[in-house]
């Protein structure tokens, strides 16, 4: 009964006109004009849920680099990156995917943020971490969603 309901819910939904496209690999990653046109998930993004993975040490860890004072409850804001207080009138989503799934392809090699949705993590990986991402596609997008509403 729960895959007739799951399957009835599928045909409404693309009666309905909505399209849900895969999960793009880190590897597929398109990036043009130091943007990335297309969510990495193949969905939206979920601005509450990315304002945990940005102030979470454990994931994001955001915070170590970058003030924000919608966070300001928060401890320790770093300064080595630029503040988010406004980044959303300073980027467009879609340059914002690209910083946070891979900042050295829009700032260059020099940069210390590193690409939170990319294999590309330098020498002398962890074991456990060769082959994988900081974050998973849907974590990127809650990210861009959330960054999305930094508005001054």
């Amino acid at each position: 009964m729960n895959s007739l309901k799951l399957a009835l819910a599928g045909a409404f939904l693309l009666q309905a006109g909505v399209a849900f496209a895969a999960e793009i690999a880190p590897d597929a990653v398109k990036f043009e004009d130091n943007a990335v046109a297309v969510s990495l998930s193949g969905g939206p993004g979920d601005p509450a849920a990315g304002a945990e993975v940005f102030k979470d040490r454990g994931l994001g860890n955001c915070l170590a680099c970058h003030a924000n004072a919608d966070m300001e409850k928060e401890l320790f804001h770093g300064t080595v990156g630029p503040s988010m207080d406004g980044v959303a009138e300073r980027w467009t989503p879609e340059e914002l995917r690209a910083i946070v799934t891979n900042s050295k392809k829009v700032f260059g090699e020099e940069t210390v943020m590193p690409g939170f949705y990319s294999l590309e993590v330098g020498k002398n990986v962890g074991e456990d971490f060769v082959g994988k991402t900081i974050l998973t596609a849907q974590q990127v997008e809650d990210v861009v969603a959330y960054l999305s509403t930094l508005k001054e």
